[in-house]
């Protein structure tokens, strides 16, 4: 197989899979606003298997952004949240214990700004720095590495470029 095409299946599956639970954690209210624990977030744990993660979780957040009502500054600066920690986590692949944490601090940091000046929230940003910090700790370290954990059995030759 071609693997380019291989890589843009990989990229399109894993953005298809973030918009869908997004949509998901959006229908019970945490996919946005100060407390956000969207499962999508576990995904960022996939550049561990395959470079194709990058652009299909940053494809998976602007897309779930904007389908899910954010706001312009919102799906800009969120997606590059989520592009920020998907690099961040292809950069340490070799320490899969790792790998969890670049989304937890670029969405820990970003994010709360965009609450603040995007949409006006008048709380503390370090309140709001906590609350979605914690969030991401649920779902990228905590899913994010029960994915890892289930995935590296096989995770390898599913994700290999043939």
């Amino acid at each position: 197989m071609n693997k380019k095409i291989v890589f843009i299946c990989q990229a399109a599956v894993i953005a298809a899979l973030y918009v869908v639970l997004t949509f998901i954690s959006n229908a019970f209210s945490l996919a946005s606003r100060e407390i956000q624990v969207r499962l999508s977030e576990a995904l960022t744990v996939l550049p561990f298997f395959t470079p194709a993660a990058i652009p299909g979780l940053a494809a998976g957040c602007l897309l779930s952004n904007f389908f899910t009502g954010c706001i312009l500054p919102d799906v800009i600066f969120g997606t590059l949240a989520t592009l920020i920690g998907a690099l961040g986590s292809y950069a340490l692949r070799r320490f899969p214990g790792l790998v969890s944490l670049p989304p937890l601090a670029a969405n820990t940091l970003i994010v709360p700004l965009v609450l603040r000046y995007a949409y006006g929230l008048p709380l503390p940003i370090p309140y709001m720095m906590l609350t979605v910090g914690i969030g991401e700790v649920i779902s990228c370290c905590l899913l994010g590495t029960i994915l890892l954990s289930a995935l590296r059995k096989f995770g390898r030759s599913l994700f290999e470029m043939h």
